[in-house]
């Protein structure tokens, strides 16, 4: 949420002309495509980041280390624990992974899932779900996303409180009118908004196996600022924040 709160806003009927909405990729998923293992499950680390013009630095969507590495078998959903901010995609995006199958005791009896770089550029199919898939030594894995314009960022956050019992919770999201719904892990996260569109967020409140609730709010894109809405339930209050900017000015090369 770099402009946020920006100070050289120039308005125009009210409305700012300087800071502009952009194009932003947006990752709804990262599965497990194919494992060639006979095991069933694996365990697996590494990470998947990406690159842009904004900053060369890695913009982490999975990482997890060996000693806390996630169990997976063949259609499993990878938890994301990001971006950390919205990824450009102007003229292109560089994807870059590194994900390995733990085998034993040690890292150099380790097999490799998926190691190199992908490139996605804006050549292709703009507000709609599409798909890649990363083969590998040991298997692949696949990367579902959208390349959104005009779109602007939306930092989610996500606080309980006044808890009254313990409960279960999880959520998802529904952006710009996409049919793909976005699996959300962590109580924070960034996501990619169409102008003029809305962001639908659905919480299921509750207890295993029956005792579920589900709530939703949504929110209107806008250039800058931020939202709130409370959700009141018997197990706590849920307290949603949408912090709204626009990507800055890339001038950096990959």
């Amino acid at each position: 949420m770099t402009l946020s709160e920006p100070t050289d806003c120039i308005f125009y009927n009210g409305t700012c002309v300087e800071h502009d909405p952009g194009r932003i990729l947006q990752i709804f998923s990262i599965e497990v495509a194919s494992i060639s293992l006979d095991s069933g499950s694996v365990e697996l680390y590494g990470y998947i980041a990406t690159r842009d013009v904004i900053d060369p630095l890695l913009n982490y969507v999975i990482s997890f280390i060996r000693d806390d590495p996630i169990i997976v078998r063949q259609g499993s959903v990878i938890n994301m624990i990001g971006p950390k901010r919205g990824i450009d995609i102007y003229d292109l995006t560089l994807i870059e992974y590194d994900i390995r199958i733990k085998t034993g005791e040690h890292e150099k009896d380790d097999l490799q899932l998926i190691d190199g770089a992908s490139i996605i550029t804006h050549v292709g199919t703009w507000n709609r779900p599409c798909s890649i898939c990363i083969p590998g030594d040991c298997g692949a894995v696949e990367i579902n996303f959208s390349r959104v314009e005009p779109a602007v960022e939306a930092t989610i956050e996500v606080l309980i409180s006044e808890v009254q019992s313990s409960f279960s919770l999880s959520h998802g999201c529904l952006t710009s009118e996409l049919i793909k719904e976005i699996q959300l892990f962590l109580k924070r996260f960034v996501v990619a908004v169409v102008m003029d569109s809305l962001i639908d967020l659905k919480f299921n409140v509750g207890t295993l196996p029956f005792n579920f609730d589900q709530r939703r709010c949504t929110f209107e894109a806008k250039t800058h600022g931020h939202d709130t809405q409370e959700i009141k339930t018997d197990f706590a209050l849920l307290s949603v924040k949408v912090t709204w900017s626009t990507l800055p000015r890339g001038t950096l090369g990959l």
